[in-house]
């Protein structure tokens, strides 16, 4: 009894500390970011501004992205892209949001489902039982990261509830996360190189597929309820 009064109040602390940092973060650095990350440029001069250490800051903002979930992923990624080029930065963005996901998913994994359910609507989590009392959720998981339009928001910090190993959700967001990375770098290094027209395509694209993404989301959800059926 002694011992679950004690984890109770461990988690207690855990999820107040989180709390308190993901709020801080977000109001101190959230709005900065998310207009430095809105034009390439000026995002370009302030990475620069640290020198040798500026991709060690990339690769930060790329995991804080994750762990607040609130600027947006692709927006980085072309950042990477104009900065790096299509190859390392992919790779950079790759590194960050691996990091970043397999944080959230150990944080989830130690704090819980009531964690979890403090960070996300009854609604939303709902949305994602597939996964948490699934056997394939796996497959589920890699998924809602490959396709785009599909809800990745705090996935995550939902991950670290399901059964899935350590070992395997690293491989899994990773390989499912890359084409996703790639495209939107190479979009930016395009932009870059002044290549409008091919940034052009591939954005329009992109943001076709993120629609339709969106507008059979829930009939692809729905179909992932019944996998083990």
């Amino acid at each position: 009894m002694k011992r679950n009064k004690k984890k109770l109040v461990i988690n207690g602390l855990f999820i107040a500390a989180f709390v308190f940092l993901f709020f801080w973060v977000l109001f101190r650095y959230g709005d900065e970011l998310t207009y430095l990350l809105k034009d390439p440029a000026k995002f370009e001069k302030w990475i620069l501004g640290f020198g040798t250490k500026g991709i060690l800051i990339f690769i930060a903002v790329q995991i804080l992205q994750v762990l607040i979930f609130v600027i947006p992923g692709e927006v980085v990624q072309i950042a990477g892209g104009y900065l790096y080029g299509t190859f390392l930065g992919s790779l950079y963005s790759l590194i960050g949001i691996t990091i970043g996901s397999l944080l959230c998913f150990t944080i989830a994994r130690i704090l819980g489902y009531e964690f979890v359910r403090g960070m996300l609507s009854d609604e939303k989590l709902k949305k994602f039982d597939y996964l948490i009392n699934n056997k394939k959720g796996e497959l589920g998981l890699f998924l809602v990261f490959l396709l785009p339009g599909l809800p990745k928001d705090a996935l995550s910090y939902v991950a670290g509830l399901t059964p899935v190993k350590f070992l395997n959700f690293f491989l899994i967001t990773a390989a499912a996360r890359l084409p996703g990375i790639v495209i939107s770098s190479y979009i930016g290094a395009n932009i870059e190189h002044k290549n409008y027209i091919v940034s052009a395509v591939i954005s329009v694209i992109a943001v076709i597929l993120f629609v339709i993404g969106i507008i059979n989301k829930d009939k692809i959800m729905k179909k992932m309820n019944h996998f083990d059926e």
